[in-house]
């Protein structure tokens, strides 16, 4: 910086230190001016806002965005022209449904119950919100070009513009202030210097009042703008709307299908009764379905006491019975209320009550 520079922006600075603590008067602006100024702050702390909260529309979950913009910089850093999707959270429970639907869609179906039903039911629901995904994706580039990229240009390239002629006219006009106070107390400050730093002020004030005047009515293309992103948000609802109708007329008719079939009574197979033809040396096909067909002398209590092992046991100590899990144990004693006697395989000990189901019970 030259000299010459230097001194102007020293007095500068000097004209401002005396306006805010000297009291020096200030040029004043006309009103229209002062409130196109407030109109251009408010519409640079506007597009801030809606460029942030539309953003966040699109894209609510903060992490995601977060890791999203990681990724998406780490790829140009190493010339990947792919960028990674934003995770739609309808498409990230549309996958979780279609993985669980063709799981329980598929093996054999029970004479008793088919869960095929219910897994093509969340199969297609899955589908469908991943189709919403898709939509939203669409959303998200739609608005995104024709909405705040214009946004975009609009606070980094018109209204910074704006902002930049109302800095120049700010210092312009302390020149001009400092120069007129300078000559008004008998400084050698000629009139020609004086019109100078006048006429390079009166053109700053237009060239900010005329930019932020075009700025300001705009409002034609603002408001189309506008209309764009309702428009898109529209046509992302009715989308969504026609595919969860279409997805609510199919559950509705599963729900009806699996309503009208026929009820058969489930009748629970007892665990006991494997057991107890195993340990009586009986076919299960010529034995009683349950205990309440078997006759008072074939009652558990005039049978050998026993019971089946729920876990494998390790003994740990001397005296402890060893066995795994599925073995019958013929119980010979209990010997307090955590532990039975028993043997089995021809070996004796003690063994963890809570390790074991009691099939026939000490008499």
């Amino acid at each position: 910086m030259s000299l010459a520079g230097l001194k102007k922006q020293l007095n500068k600075a000097n004209q401002s230190i005396r306006e805010k603590i000297g009291g020096a008067e200030a040029t004043k602006l006309d009103d229209d001016f002062l409130e196109m100024e407030k109109k251009i702050d408010t519409m640079d702390e506007l597009s801030i806002e809606l460029i942030t909260k539309t953003k966040e529309y699109l894209q609510p979950n903060p992490a995601s965005r977060a890791r999203l913009a990681a990724q998406n910089q780490f790829s140009k850093i190493r010339g990947q022209a792919r960028t990674t999707q934003y995770p739609q959270p309808e498409g990230t429970l549309g996958d979780v449904m279609m993985k669980y639907g063709r799981e329980l869609s598929e093996g054999s179906v029970s004479s008793e119950y088919d869960w095929r039903n219910y897994g093509e039911a969340l199969s297609e629901m899955g589908e469908t919100l991943k189709q919403m995904a898709e939509v939203k994706y669409n959303l998200d580039a739609t608005v995104k070009q024709n909405y705040l990229d214009p946004l975009q240009q609009l606070h980094e390239k018109d209204i910074k513009e704006v902002l930049h002629h109302r800095k120049k006219l700010q210092g312009r006009r302390l020149d001009y202030d400092c120069k007129k106070r300078q000559k008004e107390k008998g400084s050698k400050i000629s009139d020609d210097d004086l019109r100078i730093s006048m006429e390079k002020f009166e053109e700053s004030k237009e060239l900010a009042e005329n930019g932020m005047y075009n700025l300001l009515e705009s409002d034609v293309e603002q408001i189309s703008q506008l209309q764009t992103l309702a428009n898109s948000m529209l046509e992302y609802h009715q989308q969504s709307t026609e595919l969860m109708e279409q997805l609510c007329s199919k559950l509705q008719a599963r729900v009806d299908d699996a309503s009208s079939r026929p009820r058969t009574h489930h009748r629970p197979k007892k665990v006991t009764e494997d057991l107890l033809d195993h340990y009586n040396g009986t076919d299960s096909t010529d034995a009683p379905p349950a205990y309440a067909s078997i006759s008072a002398k074939d009652s558990p209590t005039h049978q050998q006491a026993c019971c089946k092992a729920l876990y494998d046991f390790e003994p740990e100590n001397d005296g402890e019975l060893g066995f795994q899990e599925g073995d019958l144990i013929t119980l010979t004693n209990r010997i307090d209320e955590n532990w039975f006697e028993g043997t089995v395989n021809g070996r004796s000990g003690f063994f963890p009550v809570n390790y074991v189901e009691v099939v026939v019970g000490l008499p």
